[in-house]
């Protein structure tokens, strides 16, 4: 039987990881048509299905590259293990257990995978899962930057419990459980190609038990999502397109630390397409909105959590942002990569 011939359609770049509309095309026109089902169409952070008549499970996967393999606040391993633990949290589950792959570049010191390991470990301790399996390969020296990870996470959603970016609605408030673009920064910094001297920290975190804060306060939480790779804007969009509506953030709310504003100022970049870690963003029911607020604000992960926008009817699939002068702007998603490899 001949081999089917292979169409010529382009190259895969950098841009196809950024989280922004090259990644959303890719995914969009190559993954989904072939693997079409219920629960990958949903397009959220993690699947969720129907296990047995009693229990629904959440099931997320993420690969991790990041360079450098250490940086302020954290490093791959714990990025590793919070970033899917937040991904199947994001559903409303309750995150129960994790696996783990490792591909291993030739000449990587063995202390430092070791401390990846006791890493990932403490986060996993801290988030209150296990990691049960995983699977280790090597390659030659040169095919990696020392360490890449894959994990993926299971994790039990209650009965009842409907949460997804389909399901904001308007008059819904935005919440953000604190600054933006920490995480990003703290990784461009660490690689000292710019020259930037600072000292922001990484704000990658488990939020599971502030989900589950949350979820206690309120039967009113319809969305949840970590900004991770395109930033809060990249998210917003997602979730505007995936429920049919508007999204209008206030620019004035907007929570950045003034050494991530004045990195992303020299730079040329906006905080809200730098990457986050360590931050939820939430859309709640306005009547419940402020009692969730405060709920997020009595955790460790949500002291700086604030109200930034409100859910519209049109224009639909858009966000917007009413500026500090009054005006309004679009925000829209990046075509490619603002910074390469944070995650």
């Amino acid at each position: 039987m001949c081999p089917m011939p292979i169409r010529d359609r382009g190259t895969i770049i950098l841009g196809h990881g950024s989280g922004g509309k090259l990644s959303h095309d890719l995914i969009g026109k190559l993954f989904l048509p072939p693997f079409d089902n219920p629960a990958l169409r949903q397009g959220d952070d993690a699947g969720v299905v129907q296990a047995t008549p009693c229990a629904r499970l959440a099931v997320s996967t993420d690969s991790h590259v990041v360079w450098p393999l250490f940086f302020p606040g954290g490093d791959i391993g714990k990025l590793a293990v919070c970033g899917t633990v937040n991904d199947v949290a994001m559903m409303g589950a309750r995150p129960l257990y994790l696996t783990a792959g490792f591909i291993l570049e030739e000449g990587l010191e063995i202390g430092v995978l070791e401390r990846v390991v006791e890493s990932m470990q403490a986060a996993a301790a801290e988030a209150g899962v296990q990691i049960i399996a995983g699977d280790t390969k090597v390659v030659e020296r040169g095919k990696a930057d020392g360490i890449y990870i894959s994990t993926s996470g299971v994790g039990l959603v209650e009965e009842g419990l409907e949460i997804g970016g389909a399901l904001a609605r308007p008059g819904d408030l935005v919440l953000l459980s604190g600054p933006m673009g920490d995480h990003g920064i703290a990784v461009l910094a660490a690689r000292n190609e710019l020259g930037l001297e600072t000292d922001i920290q990484s704000d990658v975190a488990p939020l599971n038990h502030l989900v589950r804060a949350m979820l206690e306060t309120s039967d009113e939480i319809h969305v949840l999502r970590d900004p991770t790779r395109g930033g809060v804007a990249s998210t917003l969009n997602e979730i505007a397109r995936q429920s049919g509506v508007s999204i209008t953030l206030q620019e004035t709310a907007l929570p950045v630390r003034p050494a991530v504003r004045a990195a992303c100022e020299m730079l040329g970049f906006d905080p809200l397409y730098i990457a986050n870690e360590g931050r939820l963003l939430a859309i709640v029911g306005r009547e419940d909105a402020q009692a969730v607020l405060a709920a997020m604000r009595s955790t460790r992960y949500g002291e700086e959590a604030a109200i930034i926008g409100e859910v519209g009817a049109a224009p639909a699939g858009r966000v917007l942002l009413k500026t500090a002068i009054g005006s309004t702007r679009i925000v829209d998603v990046l075509m490619g990569e603002m910074l390469p490899r944070i995650c």
